[in-house]
């Protein structure tokens, strides 16, 4: 055993050895128990491994370790998810960066070989990533959403879902990425709130009527006068009387020169703007419930690009027939994209190029009243961060609204055949939420749902399985030869599929039974379905959460997991969401391998969206991390994450944290040796050797010894149930209490005595407890930190009697409570309360550990005195002790330094034990600079500006000041008892 601990070394060789021997594998070691999985949440194929990944694989990898020990038949399901949208965009760039030809240039077929051959080139990288931090997952078993298995389960899903009404073909307003020209989804939509102008535009009044005012026009504010060209009516609200009169009349809509009328609708506000609002239905979602009421023409005016239409049928019939195969429909279009007069001038330019013009045409016909700032709320594409729009398009959605089926046929819509199921599974209790509040997110989102657009305007996806003839029938099968069997279309019928593909999380949503063989019945559809729990962030509650639940309930008649565990979402050490443009993203694997300030700064600021920020992210990357990240392992990164899993929606990453827990790996091996050396099971050279009648014979346990067994005993039956409730922090907590404090500070310090000693019974009894407890405590971190308890228990475990070829395969320990000693854990907790009382003392004096020292005691109790008896040999060997003598009832100490236990008094007398002199210059100088300190950590409190800093700051310069006044009371106070000797 090396004298220290090396985590890149043993890590790999760990992570082959699991690998090869199958441990990973769903019924590893021939486990018999209860069936027990979870299903990896896919991350994307063409992603790298963040925090949030290693933080959510950590809490699944310990589950899994976990219920493995516990003999369950365990299976943790990994895959990736191909991630249409987000892998289309990657290659789309790597074309142009390469300059090699275009998306559209290449074609559909030879697209889509150059997305295969970039999921070649960087599918494995996530995977090795997750392989890097040691999670468990079945490999043999890994699913990919493009596989061809899987990709007969989505076309499946899709076509029984059609095939029972709920899946519907309708012109809908979608929001719209002109960069990525598809639609996304509501979910996928950022909405920020930005600086902009609002347009108060004149429209004429028809046929000489006049306002209440005496006005020729109306005025109608906006924040998108390029939607103008696309207005049906203007609305005012029916109670409002300055335009009571003015209902049903016409207005000129200024450019186009069209007459649209006023209507009266309750949602107009009054009280905003001028109170007459432009309805333009084709792109506006509350515009467009307005024109449903009013039954108003569907206008749309803009292209894919978000470009201003041409009136030219040639343009429109190129833009419209990828999305809509019907000829006759296609030339409805047309026709009213003639009649809607766009000005030439407007025609091609982009919607904000337009904007500009179109305000430039406006003023010059005096057609603008005024203009005035105005904050408003703009959606952007969480994936390209451009303005979205709202738009009119063919889309395929999901029924998750209506009582009955669209089709008129008998039998239940969306909202009774996939809807309330969902709802009704968790109100009782079939799915637990933990923490149980999420599921009433679960519930607003879904009381409150709207049909699901599942079409996506890509090519890197499932297509859907849909043909048309040439007069816009459609025909919905499994394939084009199903199709034509079923509608008896032969050779002569042209059919042409479907452009679309699916939106990712309609694949996704069926994850839990499609990665066992579903639609198949196979063996481990009935084994591993229902999963045991989902866990998730809370960000996706709605996008994948609900869905799962949703499908697992209409296809498979059953709930897709029994428990979803949402954990909060990694921030950075301020609470910042960590983002590429703020540069305060961290790599798990920097972490884990460390990374020099230089290669840092490098890998953050390079390929940045915007690069005029890459000098703001090195200063802060230089001024966060001036020596780099040093390396912890990923043991040390693993419990980081344990300690910071508790309930909330932010979960703050602070690095030196991580540090701090790669020094509870240092002590982990450095105690390891320790007790292996002590028991001689380690030669010179740090080989193994089992000690000559280590585990025979008769022995006797000391009050230490006996202490540490029923701790143990204790520490196992809290941490089956921190398990079962999910609390991670908690469990780290009891762990790092056990191992650090009372195991390695506490009881390794009470073995010495013993085995320093001539009682061979006792020491006998200690070695046994020594690497016993040792041996159940690396079980019982083992779900945690994987790497260093195997390495470790390899050279333990034949010491304790214990054989195998992994400490995975181990049962994980369980309380034995006929070994809990209320009196021993007494006994030890009035020894550390002695012994720490006579550390006060020298601490406080400045004494040297090493010195001996003469203690007077006074006030103890018949116990006290029977303790101090039995335990004297440990008294005198941890506290250094030298004499102890019990005062009589009336005798008068000298000046001593005083420490409580219970209501014993520990006397140490000073004379002669210190330089007063001395002592006193030393208190005296840390008393001045402490003054100096706290005086300026004041200054910052009491600065008129301190309240503009951010609040954590502000909280960390309390609780600093706060901190020093009470080290500067302790210091002036032991100042005043050594100027009374």
């Amino acid at each position: 055993m090396d004298k220290t601990f090396d985590s890149r070394v043993i890590e790999a060789r760990w992570r082959e050895t699991w690998e090869q021997s199958g441990c990973f594998a769903a019924g590893a070691g021939a486990a018999t128990g209860e069936p027990y999985s979870i299903m990896i949440p896919p991350p994307n194929v063409t992603g790298s491994l963040h925090m949030g990944h290693a933080f959510q694989h950590t809490v699944m990898d310990a589950l899994t370790r976990y219920h493995r020990m516990k003999g369950n038949d365990t299976l943790w399901q990994p895959g990736t998810d191909h991630a249409g949208i987000a892998t289309q965009m990657v290659v789309e760039r790597n074309l142009k960066l390469a300059g090699e030809p275009t998306r559209a240039e290449l074609g559909r077929e030879k697209f889509l070989e150059k997305v295969w051959d970039w999921k070649k080139f960087s599918g494995d990288t996530i995977e090795n990533q997750i392989r890097r931090m040691g999670s468990s997952v079945d490999w043999s078993r890994k699913a990919f959403t493009m596989d061809p298995s899987y990709s007969t389960a989505v076309i499946e899903h899709f076509v029984r879902l059609h095939d029972e009404g709920l899946i519907y073909r309708g012109k809908r307003l979608v929001n719209w990425d002109p960069v990525l020209q598809t639609a996304i989804s509501d979910l996928e939509v950022v909405q920020e709130e930005e600086n902009g102008k609002l347009w108060h535009i004149r429209y004429p009044l028809v046929g000489g009527a006049k306002t209440a005012e005496g006005k020729d026009h109306i005025v109608v504010a906006t924040t998108r006068p390029e939607t103008l060209l696309g207005d049906a009516a203007v609305a005012v609200n029916p109670a409002d009387e300055r335009y009571q009169s003015l209902i049903g009349k016409t207005v000129t809509l200024p450019l186009c020169d069209r007459e649209i009328p006023i209507i009266a609708d309750d949602y107009v506000d009054r009280e905003f703007g001028t109170g007459c609002v432009k309805i333009t239905p084709a792109h506006d979602f509350n515009d467009y419930q307005v024109g449903q009421r009013h039954k108003l023409p569907l206008i749309n005016i803009l292209t894919r690009e978000a470009k201003i239409v041409s009136n030219k049928a040639a343009d429109w019939h190129s833009t419209l027939k990828s999305n809509n195969p019907s000829t006759s429909q296609v030339n409805a279009v047309v026709d009213m994209a003639i009649d809607i007069g766009i000005p030439e001038n407007l025609q091609g330019l982009d919607r904000f190029a337009a904007r500009k013009q179109i305000i430039l045409d406006l003023e010059a016909a005096s057609l603008i009243e005024k203009i005035d700032d105005h904050k408003l709320k703009v959606p952007r594409g969480d994936r390209t961060g451009v303005v979205l729009e709202p738009y009119l398009t063919d889309q395929w959605f999901v029924d998750l609204t209506s009582e009955t089926r669209r089709d008129g046929k008998p039998g239940p819509g969306g909202l009774k055949a996939i809807t309330e199921p969902a709802i009704n599974v968790v109100e009782d209790g079939r799915i637990k939420f933990v923490p149980e509040n999420w599921s009433n997110t679960y519930f607003h989102w879904l009381r409150n749902i709207q049909d699901w657009c599942i079409s996506r305007q890509l090519w890197w996806g499932h297509r859907i399985p849909a043909w048309y003839d040439e007069q816009g029938n459609v025909y919905v099968e499994r394939s084009e030869e199903a199709v034509r069997s079923k509608y008896k279309l032969d050779a002569s019928v042209s059919l042409k599929q479907d452009e679309d593909v699916f939106d990712t999380w309609f694949s996704s949503d069926i994850w839990p039974f499609a990665t066992q063989g579903w639609p198949q019945d196979t063996a481990e559809l009935k084994k591993y379905y229902p999963s045991s729990v989902l866990v998730t962030g809370f960000d996706i509650i709605f996008f994948w959460v609900a869905r799962m639940v949703m499908m697992g309930q209409k296809l498979m008649g059953e709930v897709p997991f029994r428990e979803v565990y949402v954990h909060g979402l990694i921030r950075d050490a301020e609470g910042q969401k960590m983002s590429k443009s703020k540069g305060n993203v961290l790599d798990p694997l920097d972490l884990v391998d460390g990374i020099t300030l230089e290669d840092l700064v490098k890998k953050r600021t390079t390929g940045l969206m915007k690069p005029e920020t890459a000098p703001k992210i090195e200063k802060a990357t230089r001024k966060d991390y001036p020596e780099g990240i040093s390396a912890v392992g990923v043991d040390a990164l693993r419990f980081t994450f344990a300690a910071l899993a508790s309930p909330g929606r932010d979960i703050r990453f602070d690095s030196e944290r991580a540090e701090g827990y790669r020094n509870f790996t240092n002590k982990i091996w450095n105690a390891s040796r320790f007790a292996l050396m002590n028991l001689g099971a380690l030669n010179e050279e740090g080989e193994l050797q089992v000690p000559v009648g280590l585990n025979d014979g008769e022995y006797t346990l000391s009050v230490a010894d006996r202490w540490i067994i029923s701790r143990l005993q204790k520490v196992e039956a809290e941490a089956a149930e921190l398990f079962k409730t999910y609390r991670f922090d908690l469990l780290s907590q009891l762990l790092y209490q056990f191992i650090w404090n009372e195991y390695c500070d506490w009881y390794l310090e009470l073995t010495k005595p013993t085995l320093l000693g001539d009682d061979e019974l006792a020491k006998r009894g200690t070695k046994r407890t020594l690497v016993r407890v040792l041996e159940t405590w690396l079980r019982l971190l083992h779900p945690l930190m994987p790497f260093i308890t195997e390495e470790v228990w390899q050279r333990v475990a034949p010491l304790a009697e214990k054989s195998g070829p992994t400490i995975m395969l181990q049962p994980y320990p369980e309380s034995q409570p006929e070994k809990i000693d209320e009196a021993a854990e007494a006994d030890i907790e009035w020894l550390k309360s002695f012994i720490l009382g006579l550390r006060q003392i020298r601490g406080e004096m400045d004494i040297s550990p090493g010195k001996p020292l003469p203690l007077l005691l006074q006030n103890a109790s018949d116990s006290d005195r029977t303790r101090i008896e039995r335990m004297q040999s440990s008294i005198q060997f941890l506290a250094r002790v030298e004499s102890m003598r019990h005062l009589e009832a009336n005798e008068v100490p000298p000046q001593c330094a005083t420490a409580l236990v219970g209501q014993m008094s520990l006397l140490v007398p000073m004379a002669g034990l210190i330089d007063k002199d001395a002592e006193l210059a030393r208190l005296a100088k840390q008393i001045a600079k402490l003054e100096s300190d706290l005086g300026k950590t004041e200054m910052r409190v009491n600065n008129p500006n301190f309240g503009k800093a951010p609040e954590n700051v502000q909280q960390q310069t309390r609780d600093q000041a706060s901190r020093q006044k009470q080290d500067l009371e302790a210091l002036r106070q032991q100042h005043a008892n050594i100027s009374a000797l």
